[in-house]
């Protein structure tokens, strides 16, 4: 049993310690030339693109159900009108920048796992170090800058989708007045709402880049390690943007209010 778990402990430490290693490598050539923007460009397009749908639906119907839900205890209480500020801080804070995060990283995540993936088993990366060309600059650090420039991007069009949705239910359903509902979202929101959401989209950013990179590029097994490779991409990706919401509500709102 002890070595089961001391041979567990060894395999999650050496896991992280590559983790740190990748992203390190992947900051610091960030800032090296020659710079790909061409590639960065392309990364983010496909990310923008292939994203939005996904980001629209997932984000209009959780405004929409969080301004229902709301409304079922509210209205017992005559409090209707805060349901536009509840949706407004629930939006901003924590369902924008997670949910946004988990489709980007079941979505585009799993596509850079995939594609790095067939890039491994096909020796292609091997070619690219024959050829003294870094794998780390030429196939990370593009999808690295493309995911965090697009993700809170992507958070703030998400937050804006979830107030509408609420503002549809709010209107439309339950009678509030249009100028009442716009009036009582923006006098709830301050800067620090929407703020502290972007900085948790660009570490959530770094989270999938790092760990689909990482994952696609140590792939082995031809395509059936390809689809290993991308399911735990996508596992491990959720897990840690959990896990990273978690302790930056609580160092935002609980220990440095």
């Amino acid at each position: 049993m002890l070595r089961y778990l001391g041979e567990k402990f060894l395999s999650l430490t050496s896991y992280l310690g590559s983790i740190g290693v990748l992203c390190t490598q992947t900051l610091l050539l960030s800032f090296v030339p020659p710079f790909r923007r061409k590639s960065v460009f392309e990364q983010m397009a496909k990310i923008g693109v292939e994203s939005l749908s996904l980001v629209s639906l997932t984000s209009l119907f959780t405004g929409m159900v969080l301004a229902l839900q709301s409304a079922y205890q509210m209205q017992k209480l005559g409090a209707e009108v805060y349901i536009s500020s509840l949706v407004a801080l629930s939006i901003t804070r924590e369902l924008g920048p997670v949910l946004t995060a988990l489709v980007v990283a079941g979505r585009m995540g799993a596509a850079i796992t995939a594609e790095l993936g067939t890039m491994k088993v096909t020796e292609q990366i091997d070619a690219l170090e024959t050829l003294a060309t870094n794998p780390i600059k030429y196939l990370v650090v593009p999808r690295f800058l493309a995911l965090i420039t697009m993700l809170p991007l992507l958070t703030v069009y998400a937050d804006f989708i979830g107030m509408l949705g609420g503002f549809m239910i709010g209107v439309g359903k339950l009678g509030i007045g249009q100028n009442l509902y716009i009036r009582m979202t923006f006098n709830t929101l301050t800067f620090k709402d929407v703020f502290t959401g972007l900085i948790k989209a660009f570490f959530f950013a770094v989270i999938i880049a790092i760990i689909s990179c990482r994952e696609g590029m140590d792939t082995e097994g031809g395509a059936e390690g390809v689809g290993r490779a991308t399911t735990r991409a996508v596992v491990f990706s959720f897990i840690l943007i959990i896990a990273a919401d978690c302790l930056f509500t609580a160092l935002f709102y609980f220990m440095y209010r």
